[in-house]
């Protein structure tokens, strides 16, 4: 292990299925008359409509719902290849400051994951702020503020719908079939001396 070759890793929709848990619990609180939540929907487009913000505040209070999220096994798979070349893991995640408990728990869902039992797991409110080599993270805003201040790092992007559109020249996404290609790329992260302009292919 490198430690001077940081990965970091954010843990809701990367490593820990917010988006499967949050739809299985808020289908579960569906009034009769109400719309079927579909497949496609953005989550952070319905924190607009109070009665469904109300809600999914509810379901993240609930005791041991962060703790218990599922895994995605795509996002591990880059992990286990971050442990092969030799990168030293960290986790970025933040928690709803009103639910203090989501702190803890996230920490224990890193905890219980054999791949992240020697992680350093860092909650913060501005992963820009962090430094690292690469960062695995599936939401553009967050890429980019980590970005802005990282002009030659790496950006790893889990491919969704939700950032379909989303492009930058230091980014390569994980399509689940692209294994080489990120591979690649964050060995050319990883070999990449100080200054020096960074190289996906």
């Amino acid at each position: 292990m490198n430690h001077d070759r940081i990965a970091l890793f954010d843990m809701d929709g990367s490593l820990a299925d917010y988006d499967v848990a949050m739809r299985r619990d808020l289908r579960s609180m569906r009034g009769p008359t109400e719309p079927a939540l579909a497949d496609t929907t953005n989550l952070h487009d319905l924190e607009d409509q109070p009665h469904l913000d109300a809600r999914m505040r509810f379901i993240k209070s609930h005791p041991g719902w962060w703790r218990n999220l599922p895994r995605m096994e795509a996002g591990f798979q880059i992990v286990s290849l971050a442990h092969e070349l030799g990168f030293n893991i960290n986790i970025l995640t933040k928690a709803p400051s009103s639910h203090s408990s989501a702190w803890t728990e996230k920490y224990q869902w890193c905890r219980a994951q054999p791949e992240l039992i020697e992680a350093d797991v860092h909650l913060t409110m501005n992963k820009g702020l962090v430094y690292g080599t690469f960062l695995y993270d599936d939401y553009p805003r967050y890429m980019d503020m980590w970005l802005k201040h990282r002009p030659r790092g790496l950006g790893i992007m889990p491919a969704t719908p939700e950032n379909a559109h989303y492009s930058h020249p230091n980014v390569i996404k994980w399509n689940g079939t692209n294994l080489n290609d990120i591979r690649t790329a964050m060995q050319n992260a990883f070999d990449r001396v100080p200054r020096e302009d960074l190289v996906l292919e």
